[in-house]
């Protein structure tokens, strides 16, 4: 079975299924959660799928397609199974409609930054024409989604932190400490100090994070997620200085994944260690008005919210893909943090081995990249570091590379030549790739850049956007794992909306015929 809710708001942008939804509701199905919220008219809350409380009848339920909209019905969060911490919908990567882009920047704080008014700039739409589609494929308008978001990055800072209400009143993103507490008591039915007497959740790490800018979060995520993938492919592109994998054998899945982030404002780090149904995300030196945009960034990074199943059911259904979902079932296809840097780091990919285009990028950030000093614990000593030293520095901006790239880079003068280009348009906003970019729209304006092919602007397009559709068929490890296993990369049709994930296992049966198991 398909796990993904077939909805109508998929085109009219009307309410999910009823009886479908039900049917989820019915088997407390987690995979579901996120991909429609439950509303319950006789108590007033609104729960995920798999809320473990008894099932109401048919007749006081209602279904609406995101948190804020059923705030905005006048219900507050179910307090037993805390709705507002679940997987994100993966339909804001399968569409690609205003509605789906627009949630993929109000999720990393554009409203917050920029206002409506911004949202509506980077979708080329007025203010008031988005927020009639919104509303009327959402159930709410930019605000009350931004609003939503805020509530979460509240409830977060409130249970996992010490910080003063004062504090994460601002952090969070309200404008003044009165907003924070209405919107606490609307969304939960508690005050900001009951929420944080509340006994810990499930979902909520052991221990409060003291240090300032600190703070330790679960990210739930749809199973099964296949570890070994992800650690092989942020292993094999690290950029020294920037990320590093440590191996800890004391650690559930015997690594984890530190990185530096360039967030809104300010540089972070963030270290990772996967476990069996969530990510663990330890934050420091964080401003938090960050922590959202962090949050979101590292579960498109990991591909935390992908709705797998369907996606395999789905490639499943070809005897010639089916062997290689069962040897590796949960394979993800990597997002992007940042996609000046995406974009830079692919291009430096272009037709060598993925060892000297590592040797660009490290060389790169060695002389060009912003210490941000050590703000990783030490590691334990049975942990060891697979890349080399911890992160200490950003990676260098576009501006930075255009300035100063030349005394860096190495190889042909036209390839050099085409890198400084592409980010001398990333420095003056030529070009704009962000989340909320149309794939087709992205891979358009990349091609348009001299120096980018159509293997540069696919991988870019799958990375920064989250299209799950996008089949790498100019890739030489995709094209002959498709020659081993007699595929004809023409005729995949029947693999969409899943070609993302059918290259992710191809490129993974060419590494595991290699030695390479992950």
């Amino acid at each position: 079975m398909t796990t993904r809710i077939a909805t109508d708001a998929d085109t009219a942008g009307t309410a999910p299924d009823f009886d479908r939804c039900y049917r989820a509701v019915q088997a407390r199905d987690a995979r579901f959660d996120g991909q429609f919220f439950v509303t319950v008219r006789t108590t007033g809350i609104y729960c995920r799928p798999s809320c473990p409380a008894q099932t109401p009848r048919p007749a006081n339920v209602g279904f609406v397609l995101t948190a804020a909209a059923a705030q905005q019905q006048g219900f507050r969060a179910c307090r037993r199974c805390a709705p507002d911490a679940v997987p994100g919908s993966p339909l804001w990567n399968i569409n690609a409609d205003m509605s789906a882009r627009a949630m993929r920047l109000i999720a990393d704080g554009v409203v917050e930054r920029e206002g409506v008014d911004g949202l509506a700039t980077r979708l080329r739409y007025s203010p008031r024409h988005l927020t009639r589609v919104l509303t009327r494929h959402l159930g709410a308008g930019p605000l009350a989604l931004a609003r939503a978001h805020r509530a979460t990055n509240a409830r977060v800072l409130i249970q996992c932190t010490t910080m003063p209400m004062t504090d994460i009143a601002f952090a969070a993103g309200f404008a003044s400490v009165r907003q924070f507490n209405d919107t606490v008591r609307a969304v939960f039915g508690l005050t900001p100090t009951e929420l944080r007497r509340l006994p810990r959740r499930k979902n909520t790490p052991n221990g409060t994070d003291s240090a300032p800018g600190s703070v330790t979060l679960r990210l739930p995520f749809r199973a099964p997620y296949r570890w070994p993938w992800m650690r092989w492919f942020l292993h094999a592109h690290a950029a020294a200085g920037v990320e590093s994998v440590v191996d800890d054998p004391n650690s559930p899945h015997g690594w984890r994944y530190r990185r530096v982030l360039a967030l809104p404002h300010g540089m972070a780090s963030a270290e990772v260690e996967p476990r069996d149904d969530h990510a663990v995300v330890a934050l420091r030196g964080l401003d938090m008005r960050d922590l959202g945009v962090a949050v979101n960034r590292i579960r498109r990074l990991l591909d935390l919210d992908a709705d797998i199943t369907a996606a395999q059911d789905v490639l499943a259904a070809d005897d010639t893909m089916r062997p290689l979902l069962e040897r590796a079932p949960g394979l993800r296809a990597p997002g992007s943090l940042d996609p000046a840097e995406t974009i830079i780091r692919t291009m430096l990919g272009q037709q060598v081995s993925l060892a000297a285009a590592r040797n660009q990028i490290d060389r790169l950030v060695d002389v060009l990249g912003e210490p941000v000093g050590d703000t990783f614990p030490p590691a334990s000593d049975d942990a060891s570091t697979a890349d080399g030293e911890p992160p200490s520095k950003s990676f260098p901006t576009p501006s930075v590379i255009a300035a100063r790239g030349r005394e860096v880079l190495r190889g042909p003068r036209r390839r050099v030549d085409a890198v400084i280009g592409v980010a001398e348009a990333l420095a003056d906003r030529r070009v704009e790739p962000h989340v909320g970019v149309d794939a087709s729209d992205l891979r358009a304006q990349l091609l348009e850049l001299p120096g980018i092919g159509p293997w540069t602007a696919d991988i870019v397009t799958m990375r920064v956007t989250g299209d799950p559709d996008v089949l790498l068929t100019n890739d030489l490890v995709v094209v002959r794992a498709a020659a081993d296993l007699g595929i004809d990369l023409r005729k995949t049709e029947h693999w969409a909306p899943w070609r993302s994930y059918a290259t992710m296992h191809l490129w993974r049966h060419r590494l595991d015929a290699a030695g390479q198991i992950v």
